[in-house]
């Protein structure tokens, strides 16, 4: 068996669960994890964020279920509103720091969301890859040319092969190519742990 974690960047209920995801990888070393971006913000949906008047009260609800903190300068570019959020970008940098760093792209996946969630920093930026690729240790200059070889197509088509329309989606996959989904949404490692456990027992 092994995971597969699709989740969008710019999302904050995936923003929220990677706490669970990184405890869920913790705990089950041993088991792959396929790290997948989805697109959550694309075409008609790259606009100011000051068009999504839900994401206050969104990012309230995610800190009281997931205890996520949101930081001031994140906060100033809600207040803003100017802010554009791309998913294609963002999946695009995932892949970059994917592709140098393959093992640990579960801890990437929420240093990026953290770069975004509590610095405020922009995943459409180079510059951002780099403050992330210099705190998981990584060399700047190998992701940033990692940048120009990546695409986010694979990642869309394969997300889009699982089925999955919502974010963020554990599944696991099984012998017999027969994949289950483990979360669609929230949910504590214990809940996902338990859900581990019933499938191979």
């Amino acid at each position: 068996m092994r995971l597969i974690y699709v989740f969008d960047a710019y999302c904050g209920w995936s923003y929220g669960f990677a706490r669970t995801m990184a405890d869920v990888a913790h705990r089950h070393p041993d088991l792959p994890v396929e790290v997948v971006s989805g697109g959550l913000f694309l075409g008609g949906r790259r606009v100011p964020i000051r068009q999504f008047g839900y994401v206050r009260g969104a990012n309230a609800e995610i800190t009281r279920r997931t205890g996520a903190p949101f930081g001031e300068s994140y906060e100033r570019l809600i207040a803003d509103g100017d802010f554009v959020m791309d998913s294609e970008a963002a999946a695009c940098g995932m892949a970059a720091l994917r592709e140098v760093a393959p093992d640990r792209a579960v801890r990437l996946a929420a240093l990026l969301q953290e770069a975004f969630y509590l610095d405020g920093l922009s995943l459409s930026e180079v510059s951002t890859y780099r403050v992330v690729a210099q705190r998981a240790g990584l060399d700047g200059d190998a992701v940033e040319a990692a940048l120009d070889r990546v695409s986010a197509a694979d990642d869309f088509r394969r997300a889009r092969e699982l089925g999955v329309t919502g974010y963020p989606t554990l599944l696991a996959d099984l012998p017999g190519e027969r994949v289950v989904t483990l979360v669609a949404g929230n949910a504590s490692a214990d809940e996902v742990e338990r859900r581990i456990g019933a499938l191979v027992s």
